[in-house]
């Protein structure tokens, strides 16, 4: 069983606990992994990859990714979340919507992010969540971030709504907080929700209870491993070279302006990932092979 689950995360899951819940449902003989960790209180698409899918996270890592959040005004919190301790609580100040666009404005395009303290990442060894809760504090570098699109509106006088495209690394939660801090009059983040990961959709998404409830389903519910390249040009090689590729060894192809391709054999199935050589462009190496069969 090789390809990609496009799941709805209910709330309330970290994205480990998604991953075993797939692994009981499939057995323990396929490799199971996921793409983009999303928050425990976060929902949306996260992308599950089974078998030699799971070589093709890598490239998910790139690929653009869509939220939809609330940003609660007024209010702190130790996480920068609804999950967090409450740190200071005070009046939401009447705001214009130029003001609003102006603290906003600043957080369009590369732009450094100071993640936050409670995260994933690691510090010396340790999670910062990990040190976080042993109450040690951590001065975070801020690291570079792309937010493609960022747009808003107001919900309440004390809630906005923020719809963004970013690249990777990003934290929504990081653009609440700056946001509040902007604004004078902190703020967290109350919800979120992820609309698509690559070409992985909120619309297509299948719900994680959906599985659970009729197991069944799942291989309807898989897509092919190329789902993950689908801007990839890809290209249908014969027999012969198929056998080359197969082997890990070079073939020659038409040159093209792409510097990788997909090569799937007769039959449609994703054979290997190639890349061009530099110094001939005829000449295609694959970079992985894709082999049927158990893992």
């Amino acid at each position: 069983m090789h390809g990609f689950l496009n799941l709805n995360k209910p709330t309330g899951m970290t994205s480990h606990d998604v991953v075993a819940s797939v692994r009981r449902m499939v057995g323990r003989g396929i490799k199971v992994g996921h793409a983009g960790t999303l928050d425990p209180a976060a929902t949306g698409v996260l992308p599950i990859a089974l078998g030699q899918a799971t070589r093709l996270i890598e490239y998910l890592s790139d690929a653009h990714k869509g939220y939809r959040g609330l940003v609660r005004l007024g209010i702190t919190t130790t996480t920068d979340d609804a999950e967090g301790d409450i740190l200071s609580q005070q009046p939401v100040p009447p705001l214009t919507d130029t003001e609003i666009e102006a603290a906003v404005a600043p957080l369009r395009g590369a732009i450094m992010q100071v993640p936050p303290h409670y995260s994933a990442l690691h510090h010396q060894g340790r999670r910062l969540y990990d040190l976080a809760r042993a109450g040690e504090t951590v001065t975070l570098p801020p690291r570079p971030v792309m937010i493609h699109h960022l747009a808003w509106h107001r919900s309440r006088e004390d809630t906005l709504s923020l719809e963004v495209t970013c690249g990777k690394g990003t934290y929504i939660r990081a653009l609440a907080r700056d946001l509040g801090a902007s604004l004078g009059c902190g703020a967290h983040l109350a919800n979120l929700e992820r609309t698509f990961v690559g070409h992985f959709t909120l619309a297509n998404a299948v719900p994680l209870s959906k599985l659970r409830d009729n197991p069944d389903l799942l291989t309807a519910a898989l897509l092919p491993p190329e789902t993950a390249l689908a801007d990839w040009t890809a290209i249908i090689v014969e027999d012969e070279q198929a056998q080359r590729i197969a082997h890990g060894m070079p073939v020659t192809l038409p040159p093209m302006p792409d510097m990788y391709l997909r090569a799937h054999c007769s039959d449609q199935s994703l054979l290997a990932l190639l890349k061009r050589q530099e110094a001939d462009h005829h000449v295609w190496q694959p970079v992985k092979v894709f082999r049927p069969g158990p893992d």
